[in-house]
């Protein structure tokens, strides 16, 4: 009797387990199966970019991009990235993001102040936020709800595409002395470090990277700015001019992968997470690049360089300048006032902060 109960008991513990088993594994078919439906359709995009084939860190950086894409989603998103020019202008991939003739695109947020001002702050304030501190506000302090509201209205949605850390203030043909100097000086610099040049008597020009080189060698232009040693190294700008001025007009520029929001919203959530993962990885990646390219490069420039920072008295009427285009710009347009506020408002929050960390650090170190 006591081996018929005991056969009886395991018999029935047994076949529960087996039952029991049998539903965990129907669940975790269920859970896979859900997990991997929406990647399971193989799903390809078209991104366009303002920069020539494969340009050093910032072209590099969106092929890796595309890369990490296809690798994170086991093959099933292809993005396919096309340099400028191919499938449209360097400077019209905003628009035709927008319209849908093409997913999406990697470019400078300043360059679409003329779609709504506001986008020259999303792109980099001239005297302001590092990268590391732009970063911060567009995650934290709000400036990514503004800046996917704004494009929202162009029927864009926005990432975070890269940065470049703080930027040279450009080369010049001839040395700048005195506030004098600028009256009358053709120079390439865009979204609001251009608005305070013109300010300044200077005439701001935008130029595509392509075009820079050969209109400062015809003296189209008399100056330029673009980023730092190791690009501008590439772009042979030293051959041109002499005095390359240390920067303050972008001193965290930052870099945007933006698609059809239309297109976004019909991703699986899946490929939405991929995409901001990548896209997360590849800013970072950026920035790493450019710190090291650019040391090294500083210490590769030819001899007719001649480094120079820009004359105290420039740079007061800088200050003064950029808080009049502020003014001014905030009174003719309510997004720009509002996403100026929004900045300011963490700017203000950062400092004290800022202050007694990293600035009293420099200090020491130094």
């Amino acid at each position: 009797m006591i081996n018929r109960r005991n056969f009886i008991t395991a018999a029935a513990i047994g076949t529960s387990a087996l039952a029991l088993n049998a539903c965990h594994r129907a669940e975790e078919k269920t859970q896979s199966t859900s997990a991997n439906i929406n990647k399971a359709k193989k799903v390809t995009l078209k991104l366009a970019t303002s920069w020539p084939a494969h340009f050093p860190i910032m072209g590099t950086g969106v092929d890796t991009f595309a890369k990490r894409c296809a690798q994170l989603s086991g093959g099933t998103l292809e993005i396919k990235v096309f340099a400028k020019n191919i499938l449209v202008p360097a400077m019209q991939v905003f628009d035709a993001t927008s319209a849908a003739q093409i997913d999406a695109f990697h470019s400078g947020v300043y360059y679409w102040k003329g779609k709504n001002p506001s986008f020259s702050i999303f792109g980099g304030m001239p005297l302001g936020l590092t990268s590391e501190e732009m970063i911060t506000w567009l995650k934290f302090g709000g400036g990514y709800e503004l800046w996917r509201e704004l494009y929202g209205k162009f029927n864009l949605y926005p990432l975070i595409g890269g940065t470049t850390g703080p930027q040279m203030g450009g080369w010049f043909k001839k040395e700048i002395k005195s506030l004098d100097d600028l009256k009358g000086l053709k120079m390439r610099i865009p979204g609001l470090g251009g608005e305070v040049m013109k300010k300044l008597g200077v005439n701001p020009i935008l130029l595509p990277a392509g075009e820079i080189y050969t209109a400062l060698e015809r003296g189209t232009i008399d100056a330029t700015e673009w980023v730092g040693p190791a690009l501008d190294s590439m772009m042979g700008f030293a051959k041109a001019a002499d005095y390359y001025y240390t920067g303050w007009h972008e001193p965290g520029s930052i870099l945007e992968i933006t698609f059809n929001k239309t297109r976004w919203e019909k991703l699986s959530e899946e490929h939405r997470a991929i995409i901001s993962a990548a896209a997360e990885e590849m800013t970072g990646t950026m920035l790493q690049e450019f710190r090291y390219k650019n040391a090294k490069a500083l210490q590769e420039l030819p001899s007719n360089v001649q480094i120079k920072t820009f004359p105290k008295e420039m740079m007061e009427a800088a200050k003064t300048a950029l808080h009049d285009v502020l003014a001014d710009e905030s009174k003719k347009s309510a997004d720009f006032k509002r996403v100026l506020e929004s900045y300011q408002s963490f700017a203000t929050l950062n400092k004290p902060w800022d202050d007694i960390s990293t600035k009293n650090f420099l200090k020491i170190r130094s």
